[in-house]
């Protein structure tokens, strides 16, 4: 619910904070005194476009906070969805800089208008008379059915259920155009798998196959620099070898008089034992070195093929080859077992397909047992407002399986008629803005016996009514209000003396400047207020006894 309005700067507001009622909040006022710049103000943190420079004072930005209660709308996959903090109390913050620039927060996350607009439809229903209602849509329709028949666990079930017969029936495509691809294709691709599997190219392959490659190719000089080496290491007739060891003795020499010459030995000893084992390596290595003209003729060709079938599918390693491979041999798979594939998906498809049936039956089924409840209801409620002769027939035809939504199996239509001897319609096409209204306020007040609603709005709904049809909708407001927060704005005495808090906007002048100001009203206020209403700027002691009366006082 809406709990606070914080409005700077905006349009004839200068400074404005508004605590509302968890109930039934009225809103009163001279035309003209500012209650379309509080609606104004409500819509940009619903997310509606900012249209012009609207300052109060050129010099400042404009500033709209609203701050919501949302314990109560499961919101929370909704911020996950959005990367947003979830706060049970969320603050929607809006500011139009001197520039005319827009910027919206939640909870201080900058967001977007979309993401607004989205979020504000599940925090206030504005219900204005000449707006086009949710009553008119078929979502909408089916929601009232559903709240009613206490439909929600089996439409979260069912929509499970949906999700996977529309991921099988995809898989079910995928793979029928895969096989149309694969018939179409069936001897090339075993062309081009048997060309890879013949050469069965292996990961890392060519790296190899290159070093080796470079080592043939340069064979007779490896072996030339690994000879030379070793000539100097220990075969030349002054080799590392032979010097090496006549050093040692010529310590070991000296170790008889200078004790500390003993380690030299040691290392020197060591020195020769490991340039030994090199040599012997250097050798051994130089043995293996062969100049094989036919293994590097092999080579060669086999890196030729790999380099051509690199070429020829526009690839770069053997590792893409080997996916190709891969792929081609999935797409033959698919082409040589098609009939035993289908058949398996098809059977797992009639599975899941029974499944969604059921649970759409069952849907079904709760909706058809709710439709009298909701007849009838709407038709007391609008008798009570003035509309005795209207009628309300809720048509529910359940679709083929081939027409299944995220709303189930059915198709549902409001019709209405609001006079004798005409013909029930849809409720689009028949009924006026006032019977919309009504209509609407009926059935609102009936969901929210069962369904936590967002704040809903009446912005002067009351156009058209009067005497005891008005006291009869401020009824309906007022037992609406017991399971949902409620604004109205209204014109009518009848309707603001239901009200659990009243507010009143007025304008008045200061310092050649003209303010919009809006104030909670006492008790006492409040009887002046609605006696105004009743009889204008000076009202008579009939006309405050009459105020008090309405009001139980």
């Amino acid at each position: 619910m809406l709990v606070r309005l914080l409005i700077k700067n905006y349009a004839l507001i200068d400074n404005s904070d508004i605590s509302f009622h968890k109930g039934l909040n009225m809103i009163t006022g001279e035309t003209g005194a500012g209650k379309s710049i509080l609606m104004g103000a409500l819509g940009l943190i619903l997310g509606n476009r900012a249209e012009g420079k609207q300052f109060f004072d050129d010099t400042k930005k404009c500033v709209i906070e609203g701050y919501f209660n949302i314990s109560n709308y499961n919101l929370q996959s909704f911020f996950q969805e959005y990367d947003l903090d979830y706060e049970l109390e969320t603050i929607i913050r809006r500011e139009i800089a001197i520039d005319g620039k827009s910027r919206a927060f939640v909870n201080d996350s900058p967001v977007t208008l979309n993401t607004l607009k989205q979020l504000g439809e599940r925090l206030i229903d504005i219900h204005s008379q000449h707006a086009t209602l949710q009553i008119t849509t078929e979502e909408f329709q089916l929601f009232v059915l559903d709240s009613l028949a206490h439909n929600e666990d089996n439409l979260v079930l069912f929509r499970q259920d949906w999700k996977e017969l529309k991921r099988i029936d995809k898989h079910l495509r995928d793979i029928k155009e895969q096989m149309a691809s694969a018939n179409a294709e069936l001897d090339y691709n075993q062309f081009l798998f048997d060309e890879l599997e013949k050469l069965n190219v292996l990961s890392g392959e060519v790296k190899k196959l290159e070093e080796e490659q470079q080592q043939l190719e340069n064979a007779e000089e490896i072996k030339r620099n690994l000879l030379a080496s070793n000539y100097l290491i220990s075969d030349g007739d002054q080799n590392v070898l032979s010097l090496l060891k006549e050093s040692i003795q010529q310590v070991q020499s000296a170790s008889k008089f200078l004790s500390d010459a003993t380690s030299l030995v040691d290392r020197l000893q060591s020195a020769y034992i490991d340039i030994k084992d090199v040599s012997n390596e250097i050798a051994s290595e130089e043995g293996n070195v062969n100049v094989d003209d036919k293994r590097l003729e092999d080579i060669n060709s086999r890196l030729s093929e790999i380099y051509n079938l690199l070429k020829k599918h526009r690839v770069d390693t053997e590792d893409e080859l080997i996916a190709i491979k891969d792929a081609l041999s999935q797409k033959l798979l698919i082409a040589l077992n098609q009939d035993e594939v289908l058949e398996k998906l098809e059977k797992e498809r009639e599975t899941q397909l029974t499944k969604v049936t059921a649970i759409t039956a069952k849907i079904h089924d709760l909706r058809v047992e709710t439709i009298p409840k909701v007849q009838k209801y709407v038709q007391d409620v609008l008798t009570s407002v003035g509309m005795p002769n209207a009628q309300l027939k809720i048509n529910l035809e359940q679709l083929g399986v081939d027409k299944i939504n995220s709303n189930g199996c059915d198709a549902v239509s409001f019709l209405f008629s609001a006079n004798k001897g005409q013909s029930l319609q849809a409720i689009q096409k028949v009924a006026s803005g006032g019977e919309l209204s009504r209509v609407m306020l009926a059935i609102k007040s009936l969901v929210a016996k069962s369904s936590a609603l967002p704040t809903i709005i009446f912005d002067e709904i009351d156009t058209g009514i009067s005497g005891e049809v008005a006291l009869k909708v401020g009824e309906v407001m007022e037992d609406l209000s017991e399971n949902m927060q409620v604004i109205a704005i209204s014109h009518l005495p009848q309707i603001a003396s239901k009200g659990t808090a009243h507010f009143k906007v007025y304008k008045n002048d200061k310092d050649n400047k003209t303010y919009s100001n809006i104030l909670l009203l006492d008790k006492e206020q409040r009887i002046l207020e609605i006696a105004q209403m009743l009889s204008g700027i000076n009202p008579g002691e009939a006309a405050l006894q009459h105020a008090k009366d309405l009001l139980g006082q």
